[in-house]
C-alpha cells in the first residue's frame, strides 16, 4: 500500500461548518424556528430564543447569509459608509446609530471610502451583495453607477451629514453653505473686516468646500474681504499651524479666521501662541466640529456643533420604523440644524 493510502482518514464532521441543523437540534426546536430568530428574533418565544441564542454559542455557530432562507430576506445588518474612520464627526454618528440600533438587534457594518466615489460604488456592491436591512452613506454626491445600484432596492437608503441636492431617497443632516454663512456673520459681528478661511482637501471633501462658498458668500454680502488659504491633504493640527503661518504670510492685515473642521483651528491656535498672535485680541479663530478637545483649548474655541450623534439617532429611528412596517410617504429631507457655540476664541 503506497504512502496516499496509508493516510488516517479525516474527521469529516471538523471539516463542515456548523449548519443551522445542528443549532436547531441542540435548542430542541425546528430549523424554520433558527432561521425566524436569525431573521425576526422579537417573533420567537422568549423560551425559545433563549435556546437558540446558547445553542449559537456553544456550537460558535455563524449563519451563511447566502443561503436561501436567509438571502431571500434583509439581514440584521446595516451598512454604513463613512468618509473616513479617523473623523470624530463622523465616530459619532456611527457610535449614536450603533447604541440605537442594537435595541433592535441590528449590527452595523462599517466601510470607509476615503472620499472617493468609486471606492463607495464598490462597498455597496458588497453590501448589496449581503441583502442588508438598509444602507447608510455620507453625503449627496455618488457616481452614477451607485445612484443606478440604489434606484430600486425595497431597503431604505438613508445619506446623511448634508441637505440640498438630489436625494437618492431619505437625507438627513444640515445645508453646509449655510454654516459658513453663520460664521462669516458671526466674525462681521465681532467686528471682524479681514476674513479668512482655512481649508484641507477641499478638493475631495465636498461639504468643507460648501462651507467656505458659503462663508465667501456672506462676506461678499456684507462689503467684507474673504480670502481662502488650503492645503490638498487630510486636515490636522499640524496643517492648520502650516496653513495659519502661510495666511499670515500673504494676508497680514487678517483679523478673522474661518477653519474647515476643528483639528485646523486647534494647529491654528497652536501657531498664534508660538507667532505670539494674541487670539482673540489681534485675531478672532472659529472652527467646525465641536471636538471633545474644543472647550478646553486656550482659549476655548468658538465652532460650530454639527450634531453628529442626532444624525445617528435619526437614521436609526427611521430604519427601525421600516423595519417595524411603516412606509415612508416618499423621499423626505430632515434638518438636524446645527449651533454656533461662541467662546474665547472670537
Amino acid at each position: 500500500m503506497d504512502a496516499a493510502r496509508r493516510k488516517p482518514p479525516r474527521n469529516r464532521r471538523k471539516m463542515q461548518s456548523v449548519t443551522m441543523s445542528d443549532v436547531a437540534g441542540l435548542a430542541n426546536v425546528s430549523p424554520s424556528t433558527v432561521s425566524l430568530f436569525l431573521r425576526k428574533p422579537e417573533a420567537v418565544s422568549a423560551t425559545a430564543s433563549q435556546a437558540i441564542s446558547r445553542a449559537i454559542d456553544k456550537l460558535n455557530y455563524v449563519p451563511n447569509l447566502m443561503a436561501g432562507g436567509l438571502a431571500a430576506a434583509s439581514s440584521r445588518a446595516v451598512s454604513i459608509l463613512v468618509p473616513s474612520v479617523r473623523n470624530a464627526f463622523f465616530a459619532e454618528t456611527v457610535s449614536s446609530m450603533q447604541a440605537a440600533l442594537k435595541k433592535q438587534r441590528l449590527q452595523l457594518i462599517l466601510g470607509h471610502t476615503e472620499y472617493d466615489e468609486h471606492e463607495e460604488e464598490e462597498l455597496v456592491r458588497m453590501a448589496l451583495s449581503w441583502a442588508p436591512a438598509a444602507i447608510v452613506l455620507t453625503g449627496l454626491s455618488h457616481s452614477a453607477a451607485t445612484r443606478r445600484l440604489l434606484a430600486n432596492v425595497t431597503i431604505p437608503v438613508i445619506e446623511i451629514w448634508e441637505l440640498g441636492g438630489p436625494q437618492i431617497d431619505t437625507a438627513i443632516g444640515f445645508h453646509h453653505d449655510q454654516v459658513g454663512v453663520a460664521v462669516a456673520e458671526h466674525l462681521i459681528q465681532q467686528g471682524r473686516r479681514n476674513l479668512l478661511f482655512l481649508g484641507a482637501r477641499m478638493h475631495q471633501d465636498r461639504r468643507a468646500k460648501q462651507r467656505c462658498d458659503g462663508f465667501l458668500r456672506a462676506a461678499k454680502a456684507a462689503g467684507v474681504s474673504a480670502q481662502v488659504v488650503e492645503h490638498p491633504d487630510t486636515a490636522s493640527a499640524e496643517i492648520g499651524s502650516m496653513l495659519l503661518v502661510e495666511a499670515l504670510r500673504l494676508h497680514p492685515e487678517t483679523d478673522g479666521i474661518a477653519c474647515s473642521n476643528d483639528h485646523i483651528a486647534l494647529g491654528a491656535l497652536f501657531a498664534c501662541e508660538r507667532l505670539k498672535v494674541a487670539v482673540p485680541e489681534r485675531l478672532a479663530v472659529v472652527g467646525f466640529g465641536d471636538l471633545s478637545f474644543s472647550a478646553a483649548c486656550n482659549p476655548p474655541l468658538t465652532t460650530i456643533r454639527p450634531s453628529g450623534d442626532l444624525i445617528g439617532r435619526e437614521a436609526a429611528r427611521l430604519i427601525e420604523e421600516h423595519l417595524g412596517g411603516e412606509k415612508l410617504d416618499g423621499p423626505r429631507a430632515i434638518d438636524t440644524r446645527f449651533t454656533l457655540q461662541h467662546r474665547r476664541s472670537s
